[in-house]
């Protein structure tokens, strides 16, 4: 474990300590509340598929011993001396993003997730040289920039995921046109886990038609009675694949197995967008001809900048938008951890940090 000089802060959470894929208790030291900082007691952190990748070092670029965790919830203890936005007492929240270079056009325009200094809530390196760790822990210390609001209106468990989840999906949203509520614009939401099952509430907040995309006929009820997407169709069905060829001006792929585009590409309109917001771990199959005969875009987007976290939170403030979760107390995060591996979660795990009791 790296030590810091200004790493006074002990702090209890749960790591990784090799490939093994199991999370253990670990105690270590956070930095102390500079006067840029807020320090923050963590209450619940949102479990994503990322944690998965990080832990059993599947991206090959993991520093063990690993703190998973950035889909952060807690309340301010403490604040440095140079914070004039929150104060203790405050529900906040922590994302992916540690730090940034805070000087770069990218940083300027709130869009700290493309700065190329970027720095990750856990397995990134902070300023001061030591590595980040996340929110599988009691306590954290962030820099003021990183932080946002959580409206009064939302439950601290549930909004965690908005953090990454709600926001991966939500930026690509904001980008490409989808929140304009135009008469009669459609979505397609490929997959209905985590990330679609907020695409699919976010689309029907905003006006779109909303048809769900998937490999899981077990998925049609949910997603219509639950989510109350007005289609729904099986991917693996050439003749429901080709009743809705045309059909759709927007797609969110959410899905992070290695598939073809060819397929979902057909669903859209000419000049529709598709929007990648998953990692597969092998490249996925992009054939030319949907795309040149349908003038179809294919573009990509992670998570999002700190300004338009704050924006999709109150959003989802207004509208009351959650996502659907199940809580779990931390001496479950391993079973957990298999079950998501397993994608037997409806939809996102929540690690009841603070120990204010479980909800299934």
């Amino acid at each position: 474990m790296e030590v810091t000089p200004n790493h006074t802060q002990a702090v209890s959470g749960w790591a990784a300590m090799d490939a093994s894929g199991k999370v253990v208790p670990f105690a270590f030291k956070r930095r102390a509340t500079g006067v840029d900082d807020v320090t923050i007691k963590v209450q619940y952190c949102g479990m994503c598929h990322t944690d998965l990748h990080f832990i059993n070092n599947a991206w090959g670029i993991t520093m063990y011993p690993v703190v998973p965790g950035h889909e952060i919830t807690g309340i301010v203890t403490k604040v440095g001396t140079n914070v004039s936005g929150f104060k203790p007492g405050d529900r906040v929240g922590v994302g992916c993003i540690a730090a940034s270079c805070l000087d770069c056009d990218h940083c300027s325009r709130s869009e700290e997730n493309y700065c190329d200094k970027v720095t990750l809530t856990y397995n990134g390196i902070f300023w001061d040289g030591s590595i980040t760790y996340g929110g599988y822990s009691n306590m954290l210390v962030a820099h003021k920039r990183f932080l946002v609001r959580i409206p009064d209106s939302l439950p601290l468990d549930a909004a965690a995921p908005l953090l990454c989840a709600g926001i991966t999906v939500y930026s690509p949203m904001k980008q490409h046109g989808m929140l304009r509520g135009e008469a009669g614009r459609s979505l397609g939401v490929v997959g209905l886990g985590g990330l679609g099952h907020v695409a699919v509430k976010f689309g029907k907040a905003f006006g779109l038609r909303v048809t769900v995309i998937s490999t899981s006929p077990g998925k049609e009820r949910e997603a219509r009675e639950s989510l109350k997407a007005d289609d729904f169709v099986l991917s693996t069905d050439d003749k429901q694949m080709q009743a809705m060829a045309r059909s759709l001006d927007y797609v969110i792929d959410t899905v992070s197995a290695q598939h073809s585009l060819g397929p979902i590409l057909e669903l859209l309109k000419v000049n529709g967008k598709l929007v990648l917001v998953a990692a597969p771990d092998k490249p996925v199959e992009l054939p030319s001809f949907p795309l040149i005969f349908g003038k179809r875009t294919v573009s990509g987007s992670m998570t999002g900048g700190m300004k338009e976290t704050q924006e999709m939170m109150d959003l989802c403030g207004e509208h009351n938008i959650t996502c659907d979760i199940e809580v779990v107390s931390t001496d479950r995060i391993n079973e957990a951890l298999a079950r998501l591996e397993r994608n037997d979660v409806r939809y996102r795990f929540v690690v009841d940090i603070g120990g204010n009791g479980s909800r299934i």
